[in-house]
């Protein structure tokens, strides 16, 4: 894995780690809505475990590699839009909305000038 480019490492697991996180997050809402609160808690906390192990290491690689700190944040929450809107589509079964595309733009406007320095 070393042999990858930091970017890549560390945006790669933090993709992967979103995943995670939003199965943790929301997944729940589909799977056991038919369940007591706690179980759903205790599972997503579960799930999550997995999120961490990735995004820890993801952080530590991409912070020691010379991506700063505003970077990993703005690189995350672009992850996070990109895992959330298929997921939310597809799997929750959520219409497609304007308003992703537009929030989206938003976060390559932040993409944009986090990284132009």
């Amino acid at each position: 894995m070393n042999s990858l480019p930091v970017a890549v490492q560390t945006f790669g697991l933090l993709t992967l780690s979103n995943v995670f996180m939003t199965w943790a997050w929301y997944g729940h809402l589909k799977t056991l809505g038919d369940r007591p609160w706690w179980i759903a808690a205790l599972l997503s906390w579960g799930v999550a475990l997995f999120e961490y192990l990735l995004q820890v290491p993801a952080n530590r690689i991409g912070f020691e590699g010379g991506i700063n700190l505003a970077q990993l944040k703005i690189g995350q929450e672009v992850i996070t839009l990109a895992v959330f809107v298929p997921f939310s589509v597809f799997v929750m079964q959520q219409p497609l909305k304007w308003d992703y595309l537009w929030a989206g733009l938003c976060l390559l406007g932040a993409v944009y000038f986090i990284f132009r320095s």
